[in-house]
């Protein structure tokens, strides 16, 4: 019999997302694997997702991340209906073999409290794990409730209540890596590129000064909050200013931004997005934070576009020094190596994207870690959950 796994992406974004959305884009990746691979797959999403699944179970009709813009008060109680609905499914019905859930705190604590007589779950790490310490710290799941990172370094900043449960990481993974060895080389144009959301632990600001200090074409490439383009922001209220990534780039980002030296292009998708960070010198990681997992690295690489970054957090994982791109300290270290790193081989970044980040790699891991939480929750007998995932045998 198949094994049924019930993924929760969670209530803020259909799957596959339209544009940025990391972890809806990280499930959209890999259920089509597992389905390959013979696992029957229930997505807990919203209603608009259009991902090919077994079955599509929502609670709300569509994506609720507009609402994160909100007071705390008004917007709490979304994830919780989310998971009542996710948790009415699981007592409701006896074909669900695993729950693998992607919703930040919120996910984890729900599957904890419902007990020991419940099945056993996977929770994905995707963010800092700082942030919840109160959760992370007196994490009781019993052998039934285990969590991965999805980066090394992630998981040795958690708490050891947190470690305790880990069955160990998996790297992320991309469509764009599937023959990519093969994908033609791309004339590069004279830009660098942030591509992700615009917050302050991407570093933007850092970016922006950079390229005006070292005479470079910037372009910056994601949404600011919930605003996907620039004339969305520029048409909001007031009450836009409550949001922390708007505050950020009207403060910090938005001064540096001239239209011609720094430009700020929004949310862009599909073949623009692809177009964009293929045709770039260099995409620029100005970290201010410890990278958990690194999806737009990742992207770079398959693309053919090495990466420029401050090597914090899973970058030094993901990146090989003077290979497939080139890691400094700091932003006086990154002034450094910005005219070197057009000296770097675009057919090396594309060649370790295809050996080690496509999502069939990805999809035969998280089956593994599947059984691993199966059997830890079968009892005392099975093997324990500490420790890095094997290497799946070839196929």
């Amino acid at each position: 019999m198949a094994l049924t796994v019930l993924m929760n992406a969670g209530p803020w974004l259909p799957v596959p997302p339209p544009g940025y959305g990391g972890i809806e884009n990280v499930v959209a990746t890999l259920v089509p694997e597992l389905r390959r691979l013979g696992v029957r797959v229930v997505l807990a999403s919203t209603g608009d997702a259009t991902l090919p699944v077994d079955e599509l179970l929502s609670v709300f009709p569509d994506g609720q991340f507009g609402a994160l813009q909100r007071p705390y008060n008004q917007v709490c109680g979304i994830s919780q209906a989310h998971l009542n609905g996710v948790v009415r499914a699981l007592r409701e019905r006896d074909d669900i073999d695993l729950v693998h859930d992607h919703v930040e705190a919120v996910g984890l604590a729900v599957l904890t409290a419902m007990g020991p007589n419940s099945g056993p779950a996977l929770h994905t790490l995707h963010w800092d794990l700082g942030k919840h310490p109160d959760l992370y710290g007196y994490l009781d799941g019993g052998d039934r409730v285990r969590v991965n990172g999805v980066s090394a370094a992630q998981l040795a900043r958690a708490p050891r209540a947190l470690r305790d449960h880990s069955v160990g990481h998996v790297h992320l993974a991309t469509p764009l890596a599937v023959h990519a060895a093969r994908r033609p080389p791309v004339r590069k144009s004279g830009h660098q590129v942030i591509l992700g959301r615009i917050t302050p632990g991407k570093g933007q600001h850092i970016g922006a000064r950079l390229a005006h200090r070292a005479g470079f074409d910037l372009v910056l490439a994601g949404p600011v909050g919930p605003y996907r383009r620039p004339e969305e922001l520029a048409a909001a209220g007031p009450e836009a200013g409550q949001n922390p990534d708007v505050r950020y780039w009207r403060e910090q980002v938005a001064p540096l931004v001239d239209g011609d030296r720094v430009r700020w292009v929004g949310t862009v998708a599909g073949a623009a997005r692809d177009d964009l960070v293929a045709a770039a010198r260099a995409s620029l990681f100005p970290l201010c934070w410890e990278e958990p997992g690194g999806t737009a690295v990742i992207e770079s690489l398959a693309l053919g576009t090495p990466v420029l970054a401050i090597g914090r957090g899973c970058l030094p994982e993901l990146v090989e020094h003077g290979r497939t791109g080139l890691l400094a300290d700091d932003e006086e270290g990154l002034a450094d190596l910005v005219w070197q790193v057009g000296d770097l081989d675009e057919r090396e970044c594309r060649r370790e994207a295809g050996s080690r980040f496509t999502p069939t790699t990805m999809a035969e891991r998280y089956v593994e870690l599947y059984e691993r939480v199966r059997e830890s929750a079968a009892g005392p007998a099975a093997a324990p959950a500490a420790g890095p995932p094997a290497t799946p045998a070839p196929r």
